[in-house]
């Protein structure tokens, strides 16, 4: 039996909209949809599909003012934010738009014969998405696995499911065929769940917690099914005392408080250098007490809300640790938490290894490179981060040593949608975006042609 769901706005906690949830029934007659859909769409020529896709880029551009609404009022995203989120989803279909007439086999030399490759898509792809960037992440997911020739069914979270359901309005809009992409709201232990049982999904394509991640993948064993993960994260922020010290502690707010903390790519853990670690904390307070945590609406804001309450009490747990300083941030209705910064006793300590999910950073001192290094990798994480120097050959040597899956070097910077995205360790397993994320979404199949 179908039931709903109250979609609150974070800011004010005000319930913007019911929202019905898809039962068992409902949920297996889309995927059925779906792989009837696929018959036809697999056989879309690639100049069409490349099209339909741009097609698809253009509306969701001519609509970017009412997906970033949407986002600020749903997920408590700020206005540039939200904006920059519509306009990367336009920017990834336009990105991928580009694929389908470039899925090229090979010719292979072999005796007897001609040998060649096709890459042919996988048939119905589920792709499940967070709730903290639900925009973006869905667009990640279902523009390559289009691309390739796939159909997607997609379950958005429960928390914020509005700007994917409207994305699955613009798909047809723009003339993307009826099936294609279908937006499933749910429940993850149902939705979600068949996503992983059903054998006519040949693929599951997940975002959020290693928890729930590792459960997918247990469940998606039983046949044989693909997965991407892209999971947890605890990414360090490794600051050298050769490092722009004045640079690095101007971005490092940005880095962790961003979208209030809800990143799993945010870099929760800074390591200073020790000789350096004065000098940044002095900068660093004054940028954290600069960063504007405020209603999302405001061009100003740099930070909203947490996205519930079930979200803050879980983030505020872990505040009895020593506090350094603190920012500010709004009182009264909504999920507010101001930025705040900690100076756990230890590389044990509770918030410098669990992954917070807000607005809290833990920071350590670390004497030379061997020792940051060590420090950076003793997490069962192994996602993103950041390294901070101006000698060269440092940055390579620490960037290679880094068992993490997106680096940036003087720079805060994790996701390009047209570079590899994905995780070490519990962090994840496969790659997402990026030239090669369509391949994905294929199996190759070989053929043989003998000369007899």
């Amino acid at each position: 039996m179908s039931t709903s769901y109250d979609v609150i706005n974070p800011a004010t906690e005000q319930i913007v909209k019911n929202v019905p949830h898809l039962d068992l029934e409902q949920t297996d007659a889309i995927i059925a949809k779906a792989a009837k859909a696929f018959e036809t769409w697999k056989n879309v020529t690639p100049g069409e599909r490349a099209r339909l896709l741009r097609a698809f880029s253009q509306v969701v551009t001519d609509h970017r003012e009412e997906l970033a609404q949407l986002e600020i009022t749903n997920a408590g995203h700020t206005r540039g934010n939200a904006l920059w989120e519509a306009d990367n989803v336009a920017n990834t279909l336009m990105y991928y738009s580009a694929a389908p007439e470039r899925l090229f086999g090979k010719q292979i030399p072999v005796p007897g014969g001609i040998d060649i490759t096709f890459k042919e898509p996988l048939g119905v792809v589920g792709i499940i998405v967070p709730w903290n960037f639900p925009m973006p992440i869905a667009g990640w997911g279902f523009a390559p696995a289009l691309a390739a020739g796939n159909t997607v069914v997609l379950k958005p979270a429960e928390y914020t499911p509005l700007t994917a359901i409207r994305l699955g309005e613009l798909a047809l809009l723009a003339g993307i065929p009826e099936g294609v992409l279908n937006i499933l709201p749910g429940k993850g232990s149902v939705v979600g769940n068949r996503f992983v049982t059903h054998p006519l999904v040949r693929k599951v394509g997940f975002t959020g917690s290693t928890e729930v991640g590792k459960q997918i993948m247990a469940g998606c064993a039983d046949q044989v099914k693909r997965v991407t993960l892209e999971l947890g994260g605890k990414s360090a922020n490794i600051i050298f005392a050769d490092a722009d010290i004045e640079k690095a502690a101007a971005g490092a707010p940005g880095a962790v408080f961003d979208n209030a903390g809800q990143d799993c790519c945010a870099r929760s853990r800074i390591l200073v250098q020790k000789s350096a670690f004065d000098k940044f904390m002095e900068h660093f307070e004054v940028a954290v007490k600069k960063f504007r945590c405020e209603d999302p609406n405001l061009a100003t804001a740099e930070m909203g809300p947490l996205i519930s309450k079930k979200q803050f009490d879980v983030v505020e747990s872990y505040l009895d640790e020593k506090i350094a300083f603190q920012g500010s941030a709004p009182s009264g209705p909504g999920y507010w938490m101001p930025p705040t910064v900690l100076l756990p006793k230890n590389a044990q300590a509770k918030s410098w290894r669990e992954e917070i999910f807000g607005p809290v950073v833990s920071i350590l001192t670390f004497e030379d490179e061997a020792e940051g290094i060590k420090m950076a990798n003793d997490s069962e994480y192994g996602l993103s981060g950041s390294i901070w120097t101006r000698d060269v050959g440092k940055a390579l040597r620490v960037s290679r040593a880094i068992e993490s899956g997106a680096l940036s070097v003087n720079s805060n910077s994790s996701v390009r949608f047209w570079t590899p995205f994905g995780g070490f360790k519990q962090s994840g397993l496969g790659r997402g975006l990026g030239p090669d994320a369509v391949d994905s979404y294929t199996e190759l199949k070989n053929v043989f042609i003998s000369n007899d």
